[in-house]
Formats: structure tokens, sequence, C-alpha cells
């Protein structure tokens, strides 16, 4: 089978062509039916230089979903054909945080398959054929009126964005407003989940103006530009008290600063993007009771969740699809800012 794969750290992706992947004991083989084109994978080609607990190569793609293609020696609970989810962050799954299914928080890493990664980081991904699940317990099965290629980016981009809005629900009641900073492949989910799950207003700040409109047919209540005048224009809208719920799905300087600049006292200001920003933090540097946190990913009862979102049409990942030969170019796409949504490869 052909396969993208990131031969090493600061290195542009390659398909090549690999051995079909067989499953061992307790294993399950999927086949590929969409493999979502991260931002963060991004990241790994032309910023890491070592540092994380695994390293390539190995095939990218770690937001994925298809069909059950072999079973290995006793597995139970999934059926060949049937279309599955891939649950991305791999754990121990014997740690307390990974038998409550949060395995992005697994407190005994080395024991894992790959000590804080999953597919597509560290180990082999879905931008190929077919993708080796080293346990059943990573597949969710999908409801009806959910493809593979449209429930490959709600692994990440949906189940990302869903755990940062989920985990502060008490504080988005009716009268409330929400800010999402950064409309792209995660913020676009993000106000959508906003929208389905609470009663808050939502904000969105984007730079691009085609990012902006989507946001407004999405249900945004106000849309506005990052510049000297943003952290005014929300005031204003939330009549001087700021925002309750701040999303920065950027995570750069500037927009942690706004983030910030923004956040109502008691409110939370949550960092989901990684573009290395920091945050000066003192008494009186943000409102008072702010409460600043950063978030990875989600788990997997939570996948199960925003996957149910989905495939009831509640929440609509808006993306353009790619053979596996134009998988590197889709890349170049998305480093371009070029990509409206997200980028899903389809083999």
């Amino acid at each position: 089978m052909y396969a993208l794969r990131l031969p090493g750290w600061k290195s542009e992706p390659v398909l090549v062509e690999v051995e079909d992947p067989r499953p061992g004991p307790g294993q399950v083989v999927i086949r590929i039916g969409g493999a979502g084109a991260c931002h963060s994978d991004l990241h790994l080609m032309h910023d890491f230089e070592g540092g994380l607990p695994w390293a390539p190569p190995f095939t990218l793609g770690h937001e994925n979903a298809g069909w059950v293609h072999e079973l290995g020696a006793g597995v139970t609970g999934v059926d060949v054909g049937q279309p599955v989810a891939v649950y991305g962050p791999w754990g121990c799954g014997a740690c307390p945080h990974c038998r409550l299914g949060i395995e992005t928080y697994c407190e005994n890493p080395m024991a894992a398959p790959v000590p804080g990664g999953g597919g597509g980081l560290g180990l082999d991904g879905g931008m190929a054929e077919y993708m080796l699940v080293p346990d059943a317990r990573f597949l969710v099965p999908l409801m009806d009126g959910l493809s593979p290629a449209a429930a490959a980016p709600v692994t990440d981009a949906g189940l990302t964005p869903y755990h940062a809005v989920r985990r502060s629900w008490a504080k988005l009641a009716p009268g409330t407003t929400a800010v999402v900073i950064g409309a792209g492949g995660l913020g676009h989910m993000g106000l959508q989940i906003l929208k389905a799950t609470t009663a808050a207003r939502v904000v969105v700040v984007d730079p691009k103006d085609d990012a902006l409109a989507l946001s407004t047919e999405l249900g945004a209540d106000l849309t506005v530009k990052p510049g000297d005048t943003a952290a005014a224009d929300i005031r204003e809208y939330t009549h001087g008290v700021g925002a309750d719920v701040v999303l920065d799905f950027v995570g750069a300087d500037a927009t942690m600063a706004l983030g910030a600049a923004i956040t109502r006292q008691m409110g939370d200001l949550t960092i989901v993007g990684i573009a290395g920003g920091t945050l000066p933090v003192s008494f009186f540097a943000v409102p008072y009771e702010v409460s600043i946190q950063t978030t990875y990913w989600g788990s997997r009862p939570e996948l199960v969740e925003v996957l149910d979102l989905a495939s009831r049409g509640l929440i609509t990942p808006h993306f353009t699809t790619f053979p596996l030969s134009e998988a590197a170019h889709a890349y170049e796409l998305l480093a371009r800012g070029e990509v409206s949504g997200r980028a899903v490869i389809v083999p």
C-alpha cells in the first residue's frame, strides 16, 4: 500500500510504498475512509527537532475514520466492515486517567503503545490505505448519517474544542458571552459546539474575511477582526464586563493578550492553540479570579458525544477532500492558509 510518511524532524512528507499492516492479538486493521490534515502536523515538519518521547519516521494522520478490515485474535465488540472512528491519543489503558477514558493525560506513558502519542504521532497514522490500531478500545462505531470522511476531522478538530467548551459549560448560561479566537479548522467547530450545547452569545475573532463570513453563516452573533480596537469592541458588546469564556484556538502572544484583555472577572481563558505564545500572569495582570488553562484533545467518552452531535447534524465539519496522491499538496495549502475548515485525505 502507499502511505504519506514523515521521514525525520524538519522534513517534508513523502509518499512511499510500504507493507500492508497485519493485526496481532487484540489489534485491529481498518481501511481508511478519511484522515484529517491537522495544523499541528506542520509543527512536526517545520518546527520540532527532538524533545518529544517519540520520533519519525512514521505515517502521518492522527484524525482517522474508516471501516474495520481485519481483526486480531481475541478482538470482540467490532465487526469486519463496520464503520468506525479512531480515538487518537493512545495511553496505557490501566492508570486512573486511562480507566476513565482520559488517555490524553495518561499517567504511565511509558506503558502506552507510544509514550505520549498515538497513530500519526510516533506510530503509523491514517494517511495510508490501511491503519493498524493497537487496541479495539480506541475504536468508536459511527452512527448512521456520518461518513468516515466527515467523521475523521471530528476526532480532533471536533473533539478538541468540544472538550474545551464542555469544561466551561457551567459558565455558559443564558446571558453569557463566549469568544472564539481563530475560526480555522478547530475554531469553526468550536463555534458550532458553543451554539449547539450552550445558550451563550458567541463572538468570533479572525483576520480573514472568508473565515468571518463562514462564522456568520454558522451562527456567530458578532465577528471582529483583530487589531487595536478588537478588545474595546468586544467589551462594548458585553456592556463593559467582558466575555465569560474565551477560547484561544491560535495561542500566539497577540491572541493570548487579547484573551486576557477581554475575559470577564471569574471567567475562563482557555488556550487551545499551540502557536508558541506566552502570557505573563501576576496579581493585576488579569481580571480577578480568571481561570487560565491549557487543554489537549479530549476523552474517549467525549468523542462518543461529539460524534453524536455530528451524526445528528448539530455540528458539521467544513472540509475539502484530497486523494492520497495529493496529501503533501494539501499540507502545502494548509501552510499557506488556503484551506477552508479542514483538509481530509481520502485514499
